[in-house]
């Protein structure tokens, strides 16, 4: 005996009630959880003073009053392979833009050909026919829960971080062209001092040379001169080959065949600009890699939208149309139409838990973009103070180092004059000339350091970041991009 069905009133009143918790689930699915607070503590102020509250420009290297460092600049960020690189990543981000934004669209596709079958008739006979058809498919997929929008809008907050990753990409290729084009004069600077001190140590060692065979002097202080010369020629060569290999290093940067480079301002005469620094609750929005790592957290926000949109229903719309004919006469003047329409909903019911997963994965993936856009601010906030603190240092050892150089110059003229009117000996002047080398080396070290810590305070400051602002993105409560 069998059981009678439902009534068609218990019937409708079951679907009614699974549409109503399929509706529940999905508002109860729609809202991602909510991010931890950010852990990032924004320092009042900079534990070393800044001269100006100003922050560098975009052509932040003009400041140094070097034309030949512009142009190499210049040059660098046209030519980089790696900057060349990051800008066709943009580019390919906004083709997977263009694909996200496609989903939101109906697909449409058109067929056209011939068919040869072969078949039994009902009557048991075997009979071969053609068929020539043109059709046309559409689909539809209707975005009940907003998947796809957050789809786009994921795919949106990602090329945006790759506009940000342009952006860091250009000011780390200048800064570091900056860097070494000062490392290059520093070399320079250090070189031409070397090769004096050559030509002076070949000048003491003709004197010596005359005084020992006049009687005057010890083959001691001869043999001692002969050293320090060998010693600076040594000395030379070394810087020679560190010019050289400064100069293939900045050739490479700027996407150039290894070679010498053209040289612009001496080092004693290029400016120091101000160490201007903003507040540090500004710097959040100056670099572009806090930028990028911003754009990364709102990407997995919206990926996690999307991925639990994947445990709801799905609503597809399909259309198709076909011309159908046995001769292509027949196909052209009288044709015969075929058609079908039909709506599908595709719920989830089983799938190992595949599905859940995948959004704990997304969800995983967004406290990690959390937690490195904290790392990121931190380190931001920590490059800005060291740098601030290496151009104070380095402004009082360069102070300090021109006192030692002058006292180091006067000391080695009274023992220059010494030893010549024969009140002293050969020694006593060498060791005032190493230490008078040393004092007017480390002012030309401290020289560069000095520059090339202007050079880190812009880099940590985002200077130079000149290409399109990144307009802050972030998922509503129906998964769409909205900007802020």
């Amino acid at each position: 005996m069998s059981c009678p069905g439902p009534r068609p009133a218990a019937r409708r009143t079951a679907l009614a009630a699974t549409a109503a918790a399929l509706l529940l689930s999905a508002c109860a699915l729609r809202s991602n959880p909510p991010l931890p607070p950010a852990a990032v503590e924004t320092p009042a102020a900079w534990r070393s003073p800044a001269e100006s509250a100003a922050p560098p420009d975009a052509a932040w290297w003009r400041a140094f009053g070097d034309p030949v460092l512009d142009d190499l600049i210049a040059q660098a960020q046209a030519r980089n392979a790696d900057l060349a690189t990051a800008r066709e990543r943009v580019a390919e981000y906004a083709a997977r833009l263009r694909v996200a934004a496609a989903g939101l669209s109906p697909n449409l596709s058109l067929s056209a050909g011939p068919a040869r079958a072969r078949a039994r008739t009902p009557a048991g006979a075997v009979a071969e026919s053609t068929v020539l058809q043109l059709g046309a498919q559409a689909s539809y997929e209707v975005d009940l829960w907003g998947r796809l929008q957050s789809l786009e809008a994921a795919a949106l907050a990602q090329l945006q971080g790759q506009r940000a990753a342009a952006d860091a990409a250009a000011l780390s290729i200048a800064a570091t062209t900056a860097t070494g084009y000062l490392n290059l004069r520093s070399l320079d600077a250090q070189l031409a001092l070397a090769r004096a001190t050559l030509a002076s140590r070949e000048q003491s060692l003709r004197l010596a040379r005359r005084l020992y065979e006049e009687g005057y002097s010890s083959r001691l202080d001869f043999v001692q001169a002969q050293a320090e010369l060998h010693g600076a020629a040594g000395t030379v060569a070394q810087l020679e080959r560190s010019v050289a290999q400064q100069e293939n290093a900045l050739a490479v940067l700027l996407g150039r065949a290894p070679g010498p480079l053209p040289r612009g301002t001496a080092l004693e005469a290029l400016i120091s600009p101000p160490a201007a620094a903003p507040l540090p609750s500004s710097l959040l929005r100056r670099r572009p890699d806090l930028a990028q790592a911003e754009q990364a957290v709102v990407a997995t926000d919206a990926a996690l939208a999307a991925a639990r949109d994947q445990l709801l229903p799905a609503l597809q719309l399909s259309a198709s149309a076909t011309y159908q004919g046995f001769t292509l006469h027949q196909l052209l003047d009288a044709p015969t139409l075929l058609w079908s329409v039909g709506a599908s909903v595709l719920a989830p019911v089983f799938q190992g838990g595949r599905l859940r997963a995948q959004a704990d994965v997304a969800q995983a993936q967004r406290a990690q973009a959390l937690h490195a856009y904290e790392q990121a601010a931190r380190n931001a906030f920590a490059e800005v103070d060291n740098a601030l603190a290496a151009i104070a240092s380095l402004r009082e050892q360069r102070e300090q180092a021109l006192l030692r150089r002058d006292a180091a110059l006067e000391a080695l003229r009274i023992a220059r004059n010494r030893y010549r009117n024969g009140y002293a000996s050969y020694l006593e002047e060498l060791d005032a000339q190493r230490s008078s080398y040393a004092a007017e080396q480390g002012v030309l070290q401290l020289q560069g350091a000095l520059l090339s810590a202007h050079v880190d305070l812009a880099r940590a400051l985002g200077g130079g970041w000149s290409g399109e602002a990144v307009q802050p993105v972030s998922v509503s409560r129906e998964g769409v991009a909205v900007r802020e």
